[in-house]
């Protein structure tokens, strides 16, 4: 059976490594002449991925040395969705449910445990009726950005929360560098306009302050933005990094694999990046 693969997706596959995609989704791409080929063994070679023996090594290894286009490469149509109604109608029903298992849970909140201090002023953009930060943090002005004002106002690690539709007016209604942390859990794959996002991002963070994106493999395909659902676990790590790159404002972004039951429960990647030092 002949596998139709997007433009994109055929880039990110030959940028990523052979080896890579193969162990992750037993679909191993035909090989191709010329510069594709070259990056394909470049990349596999510079990045570590083909000499990686387990999952862990896989995910870390997809943003060290990366190869990224010189340019954006995505088109508008890689963050079509399948619905494009009014994401207000969606959200309006309040989900106080967790969107990944427990398992995941706290294993995001072990990585938070390690990586905010007390006192860091936190930006949590998608936030909802939980953060999933420890609750013996103490942090200092933590804010939620979010579509749901009842799911907002449950969240008692917030000391004020804004209701914005970002896939309308990708702005945040803050001042520059007000933040020494920003926050995504399991909702950058929902963000249809990422390189304003990520700008916004840059613009409210301090220098040296960290932006966590923390991603797992479910979603709400409707909502997703196509180039998501076309891709594999280490193609969003991929492509997630490649936000933070081409935004121009961040230190190289990193990836950890914090799963907690590799295979049994679900996955959990995080990948950061600090604002460049002026």
């Amino acid at each position: 059976m002949l596998l139709k693969i997007s433009p994109m997706r055929s880039q990110l596959l030959a940028l990523i490594g052979i080896r890579s995609c193969s162990l992750a989704t037993g679909f191993s791409p035909a090989r191709r002449p010329g510069s594709i080929h070259n990056a394909l063994r470049s990349v596999s070679s510079s990045t570590g991925l083909s000499a990686a023996s387990t999952m862990k090594e896989l995910v870390e290894g997809v943003l060290v040395n990366p190869k990224f286009p010189p340019e954006w490469p995505f088109s508008p149509a890689d963050f079509e969705r399948q619905d494009e109604s009014n994401d207000a109608i969606f959200y309006d029903q309040p989900r106080l449910v967790f969107h990944i298992d427990d398992f995941a849970v706290d294993a995001l909140t072990k990585y938070y445990a390690e990586n905010m201090k007390d006192g860091d002023d936190v930006l949590d953009i998608c936030s909802s009726w939980v953060s999933h930060y420890p609750k013996e943090w103490k942090g200092g002005n933590v804010v939620g950005l979010g579509m749901n004002d009842y799911e907002l106002s449950e969240n008692k690690q917030l000391s004020s929360y804004v209701v914005r539709d970002l896939n309308e007016e990708p702005k945040f209604p803050f001042e520059d560098e007000s933040f020494d942390k920003v926050t995504c859990v399991v909702s950058v794959d929902y963000l249809n306009q990422p390189k304003e996002i990520f700008d916004e991002i840059a613009r409210v963070l301090r220098p040296g302050g960290e932006c966590i994106i923390s991603m797992s493999n479910r979603c709400f395909p409707t909502k997703a933005f196509k180039i998501w659902l076309q891709t594999n676990d280490l193609e969003h790590i991929f492509i997630v990094g490649s936000f933070f790159h081409y935004s121009g404002k961040f230190e190289p972004a990193t990836c950890e694999d914090v799963s907690p039951n590799p295979g049994r429960s679900d996955p959990l990647f995080i990948v950061k990046a600090a604002k460049e030092s002026e």
